[in-house]
């Protein structure tokens, strides 16, 4: 007999129950979220049950490969669709396995029935090519998708692949750790409702990878970009890739990166004129460097190596400027930090009360509020 959990194990169907194994799922008080890790030899994947009342669901595979259960993933989930909708899921994390593309699909389509909102892949191995998409999207209709390094058997074709397959109404799409972001355009569907794009934490991206990354016309209705961490090295160069795309953010997060202050005979871009946010923070800097918008809401350059304050010719128009954490208001802060990183800790930039033109309690809430 098939069961409904299914949903919740990928599909499979439910394995023999064994009390000589310790229970790999948890399920807190609150019967709100459920966390399993399947690192047993012979998992017992019948434990995922008492995640049925969960909202939130993380499931982990041990990354062991499930094509042997690719004989379920025919199975017809119309027939328990409501039962599906009654579920309380909301958020749902797959990890750490080998999944072959048809049995993540199968997911999808019984995924479509219930109310996820939020669905999140991390470390994963898709396997196999994706089966040709329907007419109409059957999986779920997602606000938030977010993958964390998850590789694909297609290449730069997976996320248009992907995305047929999803309801339209994605809001916030995250990517991390990609092991490819050079996205095939022509095949990629319209974003038409996507205003948060998240590419941090792929260092090998860089501005060409960028514009790759960045389909034209492919993203209307962007608001904040955030690009931490992704090897950018210029203003310049990713000005010129916003442009190419024709892409008009609101905000946007180039924090965590190793910033030039110019590069040599650079041309001037001209920034979207919608752009009201820029996060600078933690890029190294010696000096502010050329080429900002002329014209800015919020400015952050905390946690920089600037040893001086800025002259006003060196900024633009600007309400909000953080300066917190450089050396010319802290002059042992850059010590400090240099200590943490050759110790191994991870060095935190302690925010001082400095700002520009608003309190700091207001700025630091402004600025939480703009790069959310």
């Amino acid at each position: 007999m098939v069961c409904v959990p299914c949903l919740l194990l990928l599909l499979l169907p439910l394995l023999r129950v064994s009390a000589a194994t310790p229970e790999p799922c948890a399920l807190d008080e609150e019967d709100f979220r459920c966390v399993c890790n399947f690192t047993d030899p012979k998992p017992d994947w019948s434990s995922a049950l008492q995640c049925m009342v969960a909202v939130e669901v993380e499931i982990r595979g041990g990354g062991r490969s499930l094509e042997h259960f690719l004989k379920s993933a025919n199975a017809d989930s119309k027939q328990y669709a409501d039962t599906i909708k009654a579920l309380r899921l909301r958020r749902l994390t797959l990890g750490a396995a080998q999944v072959p593309a048809l049995l993540l699909v199968a997911l999808l389509r019984a995924l479509g029935y219930s109310r996820l909102k939020e669905l999140t892949f991390e470390d994963l191995e898709v396997t196999g090519p994706m089966p040709p998409p329907p007419l109409e999207a059957t999986g779920p209709a997602l606000s938030t998708l977010s993958l964390r390094n998850v590789s694909w058997a297609t290449g730069g074709a997976w996320l248009g692949e992907l995305q047929r397959w999803l309801k339209p109404g994605l809001r916030v799409l995250n990517i991390a750790q990609a092991h490819s972001l050079a996205f095939a355009c022509a095949q990629l569907p319209t974003f038409q409702v996507l205003t948060s794009l998240d590419l941090s934490d792929n260092p090998g991206l860089g501005e060409r990878g960028l514009i790759a990354a960045l389909c034209p016309h492919k993203f209307p209705a962007l608001q904040g970009l955030a690009l931490r961490n992704a090897g950018m090295e210029t203003l310049g160069s990713v000005c010129a890739a916003l442009a190419a795309a024709s892409v008009q953010p609101q905000r946007l997060d180039l924090s965590h990166n190793s910033l030039r202050a110019t590069a040599p005979g650079a041309t001037s871009c001209v920034w979207p004129s919608s752009l009201s946010s820029l996060s600078l923070s933690f890029a190294g800097l010696e000096q502010v460097p050329k080429g900002l918008p002329p014209k800015l809401s919020v400015l952050d350059l905390s946690c920089n190596r600037l040893s001086r304050a800025p002259r006003p010719d060196e900024l633009p128009e600007v309400n909000n400027l953080t300066l917190d954490g450089n050396p010319f208001l802290d002059p042992g802060s850059l010590k400090h930090q240099e200590d943490l990183k050759s110790s191994g800790v991870v060095p935190v930039c302690a925010r001082s009360a400095l700002t520009i033109g608003v309190s700091g309690a207001l700025a630091l809430l402004q600025g939480a509020g703009a790069f959310a």
